[in-house]
């Protein structure tokens, strides 16, 4: 289980992580490791983020010593929100455009954002063996998102029947904090 503080930059909404997180991997020698991270969390708070956070990131791990490792991880990470209330829609409004528009800035965030986009986290992690094949561990994450909005208007372009959609790009650093068991 994870529990972190996802805060938003340039203007994107920030919210609270609480969810579950899978670490499948294989140890190439004595000292590495390579991970594959899943993490699945939900985002709430009032007026500002509220769905999933969803990531997955390749996660090469030094094992500093048989207890303590450090990893770095890069993959992809997105959003799914719901509608919510925010106080405000950017402009232009969806109805005022005739064709696809991104948002220079998340300054006026869009009132729900679903997308994806680059997401990169350093780990550090402490395990206690409990016995010959489990251990319980406790990790500390700085995490970084780069997520690409879409909001479909509903519209399409008169000349090429394309979509017309709204995109503005969400910037978001946070770090969680993670405990579980480990079957090795």
């Amino acid at each position: 289980m994870t529990y972190g503080e996802f805060h938003g930059l340039r203007g994107a909404p920030s919210g609270r992580l609480l969810g579950p997180i899978l670490r499948a991997g294989v140890r190439l020698d004595a000292d590495w490791s390579l991970l594959a991270s899943f993490q699945y969390a939900s985002t709430s708070r009032a007026g500002e983020l509220s769905g999933l956070r969803f990531s997955g990131t390749i996660d090469p791990t030094w094992h500093v010593t048989p207890s303590l490792s450090l990893a770095f991880g890069f993959g992809f990470g997105g959003i799914v929100e719901g509608d919510i209330a925010r106080a405000m829609d950017p402009s232009p409004a969806p109805d005022t455009l005739e064709t696809s528009y991104t948002f220079p800035d998340a300054s006026t965030p869009l009132a729900s954002c679903s997308g994806v986009g680059a997401a990169a986290l350093a780990r550090g992690e402490y395990a206690y063996v409990m016995g010959p094949r489990s251990q319980f561990h406790v990790s500390l994450e700085v995490i970084g998102q780069w997520t690409g909005c879409v909001d479909d208007t509903g519209n399409l372009e008169a000349d090429t029947g394309q979509a017309i959609e709204r995109r503005q790009w969400w910037p978001h650093i946070g770090g969680s904090l993670t405990a579980g068991f480990t079957w090795r």
